[in-house]
């Protein structure tokens, strides 16, 4: 199977989806990836470069895994995006995948606009949503011992990369990752719970 991910330093930051390749295999699934992403970039940017325009076409990936600006978010701007880059990820027969980040740290309350902008566009373009930014919190008032976030209260610990990696996980394979560690169990159960919650 082959992922790639487009997005910028909330796709990058930690190799994020370096820890979604140990996670499948982990659960014995055989995982490629591939990652488009640069800093402060949205979607708006990465739907008119050329390098996107042809991995999707003639990469041969089965997931196309798509993030888009954390600060300065625009629901606009995000919906016309995703549905720019997600007509070359039908010409390729690949699935798209929508991953919502999170707030800034001291941010919590504006999580939800967010939140539903993202899920509103999943269902009106039947795009899966990997809900990061909902079980981000829910997990973060669960944990408070377990930094989410790295020093600089706006990018992903390892902690929070991996949280991230797992809840994508979750929704491309609708299941439950398996897991060894306590805390990579709880993390993968706060995915499954939220991802299965939001289907009803």
């Amino acid at each position: 199977m082959r992922v790639l991910f487009i997005g910028n330093s909330h796709t990058y930051f930690n190799d994020m989806p370096h820890i979604f390749k140990m996670i499948c295999k982990e659960n014995n699934i055989a995982m490629e990836v591939t990652m488009i992403a640069h800093g402060y970039k949205g979607l708006d940017f990465h739907k008119d470069e050329p390098e996107v325009r042809f991995n999707i076409l003639y990469g041969d990936y089965d997931y196309v895994v798509l993030q888009h600006l954390q600060s300065g978010f625009d629901e606009k701007v995000l919906g016309t995006s995703v549905e720019a880059i997600n007509k070359f990820i039908k010409m390729a027969g690949s699935k798209a995948v929508l991953y919502m980040p999170w707030t800034l740290k001291g941010e919590e309350d504006k999580q939800k606009a967010m939140s539903d902008a993202y899920l509103n566009l999943g269902l009106k373009l039947n795009i899966a949503v990997a809900p990061v930014g909902i079980i981000w919190w829910n997990f973060k008032k669960k944990h408070p011992e377990i930094e989410l976030y790295f020093k600089d209260n706006k990018h992903a610990s390892e902690a929070g990369s991996t949280l991230a990696a797992y809840t994508i996980f979750n929704t491309i394979f609708n299941k439950k990752a398996s897991c060894k560690t306590e805390i990579c169990v709880d993390m993968a159960d706060e995915a499954y719970k939220v991802i299965e919650e939001l289907k009803k």
